[in-house]
């Protein structure tokens, strides 16, 4: 059984290895009727390859002369979402050599048809990413070096530089890579502590593997452990916010892994312990209910700087405005 997209993908290869061939003959390879070829055609031309056809009793189709289709092939959906990847790569700086990321959007472009194309570069033209703060950097080598150690089950040995500027040297068994907030983790067994441990990837100085293997845990949660690894440091805050909204609104706008919501007389509780209240505070900006910070303190003073500089921006607009309304 042939599905229609294999189809499909054939009636390009017969169009590009035979240079011009009637649908019947399509027709008769592909063990379908003539109005099916007809079909595949336009579908062709409508994802912008240029199929010609002459019509008559020796009607036939072939592609445009001089025009050669490489074996890549992309639909609309691909071509944007590898666009939008790549791009994305490049702005919050994932562990990818930049020339890298260029070139591979060349190769992609290159291959596309005219419409993809354009489509493509009308991304790039139109997106800007604004970021608050920019995602740390790390040798570019470590996330694929861990990835793969990850995958076969393989010891690593690395060089640490803990936040208090001690080097230290572990033998570690790597259990995953979590990427949160602009920093990358990894998380598994340090056989220097000899106890699970989550380190950041641009605190480590060297990275190498070993010969020795290890047995990962069963649903070992890699995502969960570094959460809680973070969130349990004494210069994490405490955060706890009421959202005047149901608690099926609440669910809907914010993910399981952003905190605890438990449904009050008030509305919803929101709880989550916090690294970086600036990230907090924009995120509780830009929700559409009403929100009351309970704690911490250091939350509501973000807040105040943040409202106070933006009345500054527009302080004297807005008194002109006043004064106007006023007279």
């Amino acid at each position: 059984m042939y599905s229609p997209t294999t189809r499909l993908l054939s009636v390009l290869e017969l169009l590009q290895s035979r240079g011009q061939i009637s649908g019947a003959e399509i027709a008769r390879r592909l063990e379908v009727d003539p109005r099916t070829v007809r079909r595949y055609i336009v579908m062709l031309q409508d994802m912008g390859i240029p199929v010609e056809s002459r019509r008559g009793p020796g009607g036939s189709y072939q592609l445009q002369r001089g025009h050669r289709m490489p074996p890549l092939m992309f639909t609309e959906a691909e071509a944007i979402a590898l666009t939008l990847g790549l791009l994305a790569i490049r702005e919050f700086r994932f562990p990818v050599e930049v020339a890298a990321g260029q070139s591979a959007l060349a190769k992609a472009e290159r291959v596309m048809p005219e419409k993809l194309l354009n489509q493509a570069r009308a991304l790039e033209e139109a997106i800007t990413f604004h970021l608050e703060s920019r995602p740390s950097r790390i040798d570019n080598n470590f996330v694929a070096t861990l990835s793969s150690a990850v995958q076969q089950k393989q010891q690593l040995q690395l060089s640490y530089l803990s936040h208090a500027g001690d080097k230290t040297e572990r033998t570690f068994d790597p259990y995953g890579v979590v990427f949160y907030e602009g920093f990358w983790y990894t998380a598994g067994y340090c056989h220097l502590r000899r106890d699970l441990r989550t380190f950041r990837l641009d605190r480590i100085i060297a990275l190498e593997p070993c010969q020795e293997t290890f047995d990962r845990p069963e649903r070992f949660d890699v995502l969960g452990h570094v959460l809680s690894a973070l969130y349990s440091r004494p210069e994490a805050e405490q955060v706890e916010v009421l959202l005047k909204t149901t608690l099926e609104n609440a669910e809907q706008i914010i993910p399981p892994e952003l905190g605890t919501l438990e449904k009050s007389e008030e509305g919803v509780i929101f709880r989550r312990a916090a690294l970086h209240l600036e990230w907090v505070s924009f995120f509780l900006l830009g929700l559409d209910f009403p929100v009351v910070v309970r704690q911490p303190k250091a939350l509501r003073e973000v807040l105040q700087q943040m409202a106070t500089r933006a009345q500054q921006m527009i302080g004297d607009e807005a008194d002109h405005s006043a004064r106007g309304e006023a007279s």
